[in-house]
């Protein structure tokens, strides 16, 4: 069945019955949801506006972390939490989590103390109940130096070094929603949620196929809004929303040698300089954002931002604007609180039910994604007074090792992966490879040469007309700006 017969299928499916739980939107907290239900045997779909992971998850820091900067701030139990999930995550899809020590550099009348990142770094392991990917342990002023040669040595009195983990949020998206899908669920991208209405027991959900322009109806006994940034835009809904946006460079780590990631400060904020394969990130920024939910762009003042923190903390490296290879930009769907900063505001989630059958799925973080997935389906589960399965979410895989196509790098550069991106992970356009399901634009400037190479590629698989091939060319280029990075 080639990637048009199987959408056409999924249309059918969504069409044929009436679903215990449709779920919108497609990033990393709605494949939780999908994924849960589905595997306890309830009838599950899942619609999306854009391409699955195309909003804030795909465009995070990549880490699987409890938050240690949330300790300062009181806030334990989200710790906790979020160190307890991130074992998980790493038992169920070992080949997207990667254990990675952090350095937290100190220095002598600047931020925190040594003594009191130590005492916290502990502290963080026994929230993750004693078992971290490793202990963490304090270091010297030699040692630090010894493994960051081009740190600011100037009243640096040493480090406090714990373990989190690296991975691939947009292949953790896609690879829940394989597993969901092999489970039984139906998925479909490109999908506008249009409204719904109650009848009975069930609600009349009117979409509409943004690829082909027809509308369908889809009943289902309950809808989850995960929708994320677009959360407080559904109608029903009763999510409120402060949007706060994070922009992340890369850079070749020629320029930046490190083997540990690095935690650095700027005022209140902290920073990440993660190794990433042959690159290195370094993020994020943390303001609020009020402009357009498709056009989240990095703007210079965010560079400039990132690039003087990074070189006040190595300044030997002279890190400069023609050093960074690429950018993105996302937004934090933060539950509404005036008050503070951004980046002082709780990153715990939220599950409301405004109306009957009806729920509201907010907040949270990339690392707590399955957790919020089991409170979701167990509340429906306990609303439509069925009997099912048992959550397994927290000990079933995600899919079997090894992936050939998914990993924490992008995928290889070869027709073979695009054909199994269109036939297998419902790729429709040329930036859902480019940037979700294979990351080759988050990890190198390509050349106009190698979008047409790719564009042929997806051609073959999708059946694309030449005429069809050229637009997509020119509307990736566009859109991710790739004309001026082009090489």
């Amino acid at each position: 069945m080639n990637a048009t017969e199987k959408r056409g299928d999924s249309w059918a499916r969504l069409g044929d019955e009436t679903l215990d739980i449709l779920v919108i939107g497609g990033g990393i907290v709605g494949a939780g949801v999908i994924r849960d239900a589905a595997m306890r045997g309830l009838r599950a779909g899942l619609v999306e506006r854009q391409d699955f992971a195309e909003g804030t998850s795909s465009r995070s820091s990549r880490l699987l972390h409890g938050g240690l900067r949330y300790l300062e701030q009181g806030r334990v139990f989200l710790v906790r939490e979020a160190s307890l999930e991130k074992k998980i995550v790493h038992h169920i899809a070992p080949h997207l989590s990667r254990p990675m020590g952090f350095m937290f550099p100190a220095w002598r009348g600047q931020g925190r103390p040594l003594w009191q990142l130590r005492i916290g770094v502990k502290v963080y392991d026994l929230l993750c109940s004693g078992r971290n990917f490793q202990p963490s342990r304090g270091m010297t002023r030699d040692e630090t130096l010894q493994q960051l040669p081009a740190l600011r040595s100037e009243n640096l009195t040493g480090a406090a070094y714990y373990f989190d983990a690296l991975t691939n949020d947009a292949r953790l998206v896609i690879d829940t929603l394989r597993s969901a899908e092999h489970h039984g669920a139906t998925l479909l991208n490109q999908v506008r949620f249009e409204d719904a209405r109650r009848d009975g027991s069930e609600w009349i959900c009117q979409t509409g196929d943004r690829e082909t322009g027809r509308q369908h109806v889809v009943r289902a006994r309950t809808i989850v809004n995960a929708a994320g940034p677009w959360a407080d835009q559904l109608p029903h809904g009763n999510v409120k929303l402060r949007l706060s946006k994070g922009i992340h460079i890369v850079i070749d780590q020629a320029r930046l040698p490190i083997s540990s990631a690095v935690v650095i400060t700027e005022g209140n904020r902290i920073l990440f300089v993660i190794p990433w394969g042959d690159r290195v990130i370094i993020g994020t920024t943390d303001t609020d954002y009020e402009g357009a939910l498709e056009d989240v762009t990095t703007m210079a003042d965010d560079v400039v931002y990132v690039l003087q923190a990074l070189n006040d903390f190595f300044p030997s490296t002279a890190i400069g604007h023609s050093d960074i290879l690429t950018t993105w930009a996302g937004l934090r769907p933060l539950i509404a609180d005036p008050n503070g900063r951004p980046s002082e505001i709780s990153r715990a989630h939220q599950i409301q039910s405004p109306e009957p059958g009806w729920w509201d799925v907010a907040g949270g973080k990339l690392t707590t994604y399955r957790l919020m997935g089991e409170q979701t389906v167990d509340r429906i589960v306990s609303h439509l007074n069925v009997t099912v399965k048992p959550c397994r979410t927290a000990t079933e895989p995600l899919l079997p090792e090894p992936q050939p196509f998914s990993g924490i790098e992008p995928a290889p550069w070869t027709k073979q992966a695009v054909e199994h991106f269109v036939t297998s992970e419902w790729a429709v356009h040329l930036d859902d490879v480019l940037v979700r399901r294979a990351g080759w634009h988050n990890h190198d400037r390509l050349s106009r040469s190698q979008v047409e190479e790719m564009a042929g590629w997806m051609a073959a698989s999708g059946g694309w007309s030449s005429e069809r091939r050229m637009a997509e060319v020119e509307a990736t280029l566009k859109k991710l700006r790739l004309d001026a990075l082009a090489t």
